[in-house]
């Protein structure tokens, strides 16, 4: 206890010489989630729309009201010519051109098919799957409610559909984006900062020639990796405060569970950072080449742990991947803790995988380290 004491004494009397690392990294986290909270927003709506209403009756007034009061259209412009609906959507100018043909109104009123063509630029993938799944959303209501009036006219009797399906979403009922995307932001930001610090950790020493005093020491390998670890935990504490404070206040995400568990649980997530981070730093023989490595883990780490993308939706060999990374299983714990409210009954799995983790990155770190001595 002794050796590894002085030791930390050395690791905070260097972190506060470094002010300027030790500011970046507890304000720079603050700044990027404020930065992805707002611009990151997986609910398209507003979409910049053009119309040629070829009908210029009021059935065609109506849909374009049902267009318009759902939130996910912006009509901006009324076109002439067909011409210029698809040079608006060509350039950029519009999202999405509706037209409505001249007989509209007319095959409504005699119970025909009314075709209507909605044009969706789809080279932005997300923005195109909320616009066509809206507007068949919308065309299906207003289908069902010109049925149903078709027939109530017609018989004089009420008509109820014959399947009513009332869905109940828990959770986030108003689909709120930031609700799931804070959080994953929050656990983004905690691998970047602490798994690209801790990384350059011993490369720095080794580079500054301080690591062969230390070889020299008494100290043990194990009381090294610990003093490298323990005191960014507190660094890492500081940023998953402020970043939940943030989150809380400005994002209004809610913080259902028990905060004593997600701090418990959040020791075990940057533990782990951290544990990856000496073991690239065992590994790498530059501070560069200890940067690189990090990216290396980041990238994935966004991509495959279920921060943007559903992991359901990839495919088996790339879901599989992502249990190799903690993120994957703090991401889980932050949803549950922060949206469901959910206890350690539900999470012991992702809480074991996160010790398994630990352990195995810790124990690496120390052979690799050895092997570098001899």
């Amino acid at each position: 206890m002794i050796r590894l004491r002085a030791l930390l004494m050395k690791e905070f009397i260097q972190m506060r010489r470094d002010r300027l690392t030790f500011g970046m990294m507890v304000v720079l986290p603050i700044i990027q989630l404020l930065l992805f909270g707002f611009a990151i927003n997986t609910d398209v709506k507003h979409l910049s729309t053009i119309v040629f209403d070829q009908s210029l009756q009021q059935e065609g007034r109506d849909l374009l009201a049902a267009f318009t009061a759902s939130e996910y259209f912006d009509i901006k412009y009324t076109a002439v010519s067909y011409q210029e609906v698809t040079a608006a959507v060509e350039c950029g100018k519009t999202k999405v051109g509706i037209i409505i043909p001249p007989d509209y109104t007319d095959n409504i009123k005699h119970g025909r098919s009314a075709t209507v063509q909605v044009i969706v630029d789809a080279s932005d993938s997300m923005a195109a799957s909320s616009a066509i799944a809206s507007a068949q959303l919308i065309g299906q209501i207003r289908s069902q409610e010109l049925l149903i009036k078709r027939t109530q006219g017609a018989t004089g009797k009420t008509i109820v559909p014959p399947i009513d399906i009332r869905i109940r979403p828990w959770y986030n009922p108003d689909f709120i984006s930031p609700y799931y995307m804070v959080p994953g932001i929050l656990g983004i930001v905690l691998t970047m900062t602490l798994v690209m610090i801790t990384s350059m950790a011993i490369v720095r020493e080794r580079e500054r020639g301080t690591l062969e005093q230390l070889i020299v020491t008494p100290i043990k390998t194990h009381e090294l990796m610990l003093g490298k670890i323990i005191p960014y935990i507190f660094v890492g504490y500081v940023q998953a405060t402020l970043a939940l404070a943030v989150g809380v206040i400005v994002f209004d995400v809610p913080l259902r569970g028990s905060i004593a568990l997600l701090y418990g649980l959040t020791t075990l997530f940057i533990i782990a950072s951290l544990s990856l981070g000496v073991l690239i730093s065992t590994i790498a023989k530059t501070q560069m080449q200890a940067m690189q490595l990090s990216f290396f883990i980041f990238l994935p780490s966004v991509l495959l742990s279920g921060f943007m993308f559903p992991r359901e939706a990839m495919p088996q060999f790339f879901y599989q991947l992502g249990h190799v990374l903690p993120l994957t299983f703090y991401l889980e714990i932050l949803r549950g803790i922060m949206l469901k409210g959910i206890g350690i009954n539900f999470l012991w799995s992702q809480v074991f995988a996160l010790i398994v983790y630990i352990l195995a990155a810790l124990s690496l770190s120390i052979v690799k380290f050895q092997k570098k001595i001899a």
